[in-house]
């Protein structure tokens, strides 16, 4: 055990995980160079165009150190966005160690720290790593300053590397070997094992990545999972060199992968412990929870003939991620779907986009909402996300909504107008810090509700890029809620309906008509497009019709000759307005999503 090490790589988004991680699997040549590509452990498409890690990915390092000696290094790679906080915390349990990376130009940011708390809640090494070291704007004293003000390491221990091109990465590896502990743990107990992740393989069933704390494990072992009590047979363990390489046996301290038949990832939860069915150990690893979605939508094929390859096609989905939350659903303007919750805003793109690109569907979704908790005046409480379910407002007594506690980092030329971006969206203002004479840190309590609408963006464009954001949910209070119905042709559409706050209502209703207007092609009647709540109307646009001339015959003469040309036009708009139809068109659903440039 002593010449294992277990280590992680914890940084904020764009600050070169994955990058280092290529060079870290160059360096100790378990790929060939023929075989090699860029972001090695990113495999999905959506991973590798954005330059995001979505999935955790683990890989196993043979190295021979300056001391002669072989090592056996884990690298578990962890994705950097704040919607996959739990993912990165079960991968942090099962390290001893992290190398924090802290960029050379962008110094300290908001989840460099949010990453930094949570290696320290799990005891781990930190070892700080500046890299980009290469590149003309860096400023590697600058960023030893902040490592030492604001993160209160040490950073004259800090490696020096830039991935890109290779430098200091024999630094890195050595940091590992010297400056990281050897895992602790009995061989011979009964087997305490975490699950950090799981993907799906179609011709093995479930392949689970797990770390041992204690005993060992080998093929023909009964397992079973402590949370749900399921029992299986191991046919195969290993570990990941890229590609998966089986063992024997794996003993404490080693981080690796197990088959065993498993037809459904949801047996298969993160933070979960495995332990031996004859010889259970006697307490799980702890931190175990179920993943909370905090955004729900729903999900509608564009074509109803498509419901049935939608519904296979989350199946499938779920089988590789187990956090995906859905039931069946159904609207009187889109047919049938299904209502989604997701861990986050990137979490509901990510799953929209494989669904339409790998299973090759054209998709709907509603206004992404939150889960509301309302409580009536007979004491029932209701949880509700969709807006077709809002109860009637005269039984309603009290309603709350979900909170979040917001760290933004900025440079202080953009303190005002984060400042008025935070306090429109109904945020409230707890405390500031300077971190240093140029960069701020702000703290706010903002609605999750007016997060997930299109706060990020919005504060990307405000800070030009340079503010970075990170949250966790605090709890629920108090609020205003009303729900705005949107009216086409005195018909309400449900798909559109949205629950909001009741200040910002009329700004919406009539953002979703003005939208609504340009993308509703014209008839040959009039249309008018409403936003009510309850039965009072709140804003409204007309699409007018189109009109044939009537009058174009009549030259000179009586004007009642026109009048009652005009009149017998008039009757029939009326007649046909009654029994017309509006077609929406796709983009119109999407169009009502979207916010002002």
């Amino acid at each position: 055990m002593k010449n294992i090490r277990n280590f992680s790589i914890i940084a904020h988004i764009d600050h070169g995980k994955s990058t280092l991680a290529d060079r870290l699997i160059q360096a100790t040549g378990i790929v060939s160079d023929r075989d090699f590509k860029d972001q090695i452990l990113d495999s999905m498409d959506i991973e590798r165009e954005r330059g995001i890690t979505i999935k955790s990915q683990t890989v196993n390092l043979p190295y021979k150190a300056k001391d002669g000696k072989d090592y056996q290094l884990n690298l578990i790679d962890t994705p950097g966005h704040v919607d996959f906080t739990y993912e990165v915390s079960r991968a942090l349990k099962s390290c001893e160690g992290a190398f924090l990376l802290v960029d050379a130009s962008q110094g300290v940011e908001a989840q460099t720290l949010a990453n930094l708390y949570l290696a320290l809640d799990n005891n781990l090494e930190v070892i700080p790593v500046i890299n980009k070291i290469d590149l003309p704007s860096a400023e590697i004293e600058w960023v030893k300053g902040q490592i030492n003000d604001d993160l209160g390491l040490d950073a004259e221990t800090a490696i020096l590397t830039s991935a890109k091109n290779g430098i200091g990465i024999i630094d890195v590896l050595e940091g590992a070997v010297n400056l990281l502990p050897p895992p602790k743990g009995d061989p011979d107990a009964p087997l305490r094992a975490l699950i950090f992740d799981s993907h799906y393989d179609p011709y093995r069933g479930t392949v689970v990545h797990f770390r041992v704390f204690d005993g060992s494990i080998k093929p023909g072992d009964t397992i079973k999972f402590m949370s749900n009590d399921i029992s299986y047979k191991v046919e195969e363990v290993g570990v990941f060199q890229i590609v998966r390489v089986p063992r024997k046996q794996l003993y404490a301290g080693e981080v690796g992968y197990l088959i065993a038949g498993i037809k459904t990832v949801g047996d298969t939860r993160c933070g979960d412990t495995i332990t031996l069915k004859n010889r259970p150990c006697e307490k799980s690893v702890s931190g175990f929870r179920e993943p909370t979605p905090v955004v729900f939508s729903s999900i509608y094929p564009v074509a109803s003939d498509d419901y049935q390859e939608l519904t296979d096609a989350i199946e499938k989905l779920k089988l590789n991620d187990a956090s995906l939350v859905y039931e069946k659903d159904s609207s009187a303007a889109l047919g049938f779907g299904y209502r989604c919750g997701f861990l986050g805003l990137l979490h509901l793109e990510v799953v929209q986009e494989r669904l339409e690109r790998e299973y090759d569907l054209s998709l709907i979704l509603t206004a992404p909402s939150v889960q509301y908790e309302i409580v009536l005046h007979n004491g029932q409480e209701l949880i509700i996300d969709n807006p077709a379910l809002y109860p009637d407002p005269t039984t309603i007594a009290i309603t709350r909504e979900p909170f979040i506690k917001a760290t933004i980092i900025v440079p202080e030329r953009y303190m005002g107008s984060v400042m008025k971006l935070s306090l429109d969206r109904r945020g409230i203002n707890k405390n500031y810090q300077y971190l240093n004479s140029s960069r701020l840190e702000m703290v706010f309590e903002l609605p999750l509700a007016e997060v997930v609408y299109d706060f990020y963006d919005k504060l990307k464009s405000v800070t030009q890029g340079y503010g970075s954001f990170d949250y966790e949910i605090i709890g629920k209070k108090e609020t205003d809620l009303v729900k705005l119905d949107i009216l086409i042709n005195g018909e309400r559409v449900d798909a559109l309906s949205q629950l909001v706050h009741r200040d910002n209502a009329v700004a919406r209703g009539r953002h979703a008509c003005a939208k609504l207007k340009e993308e509703i092609p014209r008839q040959m009647f009039k249309i008018a497009i409403q936003g009510s709540i309850g039965a009072k109307v709140v804003s409204r646009e007309t699409i007018s019709a189109y009109r044939k001339d009537v009058t174009a015959k009549c030259y000179g003469g009586d004007i009642s000759r026109k009048r009652k040309l005009l009149d017998k036009q008039k009757k029939g708009k009326k007649r046909m307005k009654m029994i017309g139809q509006v077609e929406l068109p796709q983009s119109a659903f999407l169009a009502v999503l979207k916010t002002d440039d």
